[in-house]
């Protein structure tokens, strides 16, 4: 709520002129659809204004962007053929992170390159189609991927999620079929007593035993093959965010009635738009 600097009515009907007015701003997280809705006003019969929703959607990206996360890559070193990296991600809201519907996500893009600029090691890339490379849940909707407190492979990925689950301990994305969650390994608020919290909102899946998952933060580690490539070697590391997740989005394709085959046409149509970089850390070694 940031303050007028100046004198401000409080009403827009007969307001009296006040000093020490506060602005009722709330930003919330879902930069995409906003987006969507501009892009395809036409079709939606949406009647704000284009420049109003990309004022929006702009303002959400540079809320999050700043408010949101923070990133820092610890103890960074290579021995023989092998880097070992730490990684630290602070939650700065004040809930968990991603918080509110089930399909938003956020996870680390970790890479690795040699002296030449070529690749030694990447996880977690953004495909064009808005999935995440090595996804075990993008790929398959029965599937999930575990919290990690180690990556090792390529094909392994820290995503900061929920996964719900129905009565038989499937997963499921049916709101109406939940009874519980998976997985729940979002970044935790500070405050938050991992160990005391209700059941309904419990950190869930082995995050739950992680040590070094708490409301400090999440600390992993990569330890990673560099086989005969040679160094220095330089390390980027970004957290991405996307508020509707591609299993979620896909998942509406079994839905033959025209809204989901329209929201799903609207998703595929612009992939590149479902999700951004939160923060990002570099380091040489």
């Amino acid at each position: 709520m940031p303050e007028i600097q100046e004198d401000a009515p409080i009403s827009g009907v007969l307001g009296v002129l006040r000093s020490g007015v506060r602005e009722h701003t709330f930003v919330g997280a879902n930069f995409f659809m906003l987006k969507m809705l501009n892009l395809h006003r036409g079709d939606l019969s949406v009647k704000a204004m284009p420049q109003e929703l990309s004022v929006e959607a702009q303002r959400t990206i540079d809320f999050l962007q700043s408010k949101s996360v923070r990133l820092t890559i610890r103890n960074v070193d290579v021995v023989s053929s092998q880097l070992q990296l730490d990684v630290f991600v602070e939650n700065l809201t004040g809930h968990k992170f991603p918080t509110a519907y089930p399909s938003r996500r956020a996870w680390l893009h970790v890479v690795v390159r040699d002296r030449n600029g070529r690749t030694a090691f990447e996880s977690g890339a953004l495909r064009p189609d808005g999935s995440i490379e090595g996804n075990d849940n993008d790929a398959d909707p029965a599937r999930f991927e575990p919290h990690y407190r180690e990556i090792k492979t390529s094909d392994q990925v820290q995503i900061y999620e929920p996964i719900l689950k129905d009565q038989d301990g499937h997963v499921t994305m049916g709101l109406l079929h939940a009874v519980g969650y998976l997985k729940d390994n979002r970044l935790l608020p500070a405050g938050f007593g991992k160990q005391t919290a209700e059941k309904d909102i419990a950190v869930a899946g082995d995050a739950a035993e992680d040590p070094n998952f708490t409301d400090a933060g999440d600390l992993i580690r990569y330890s990673v093959s560099l086989g005969d490539a040679p160094g220095p070697f330089h390390v980027d590391v970004e957290l991405w965010y996307q508020p509707i997740g591609f299993r979620w989005a896909h998942n509406l394709s079994a839905y033959k009635a025209m809204e989901p085959q329209r929201f799903v046409e609207y998703y595929d149509a612009n992939p590149a738009d479902t999700a951004i970089i939160l923060a990002r850390s570099t380091a040489t070694r």
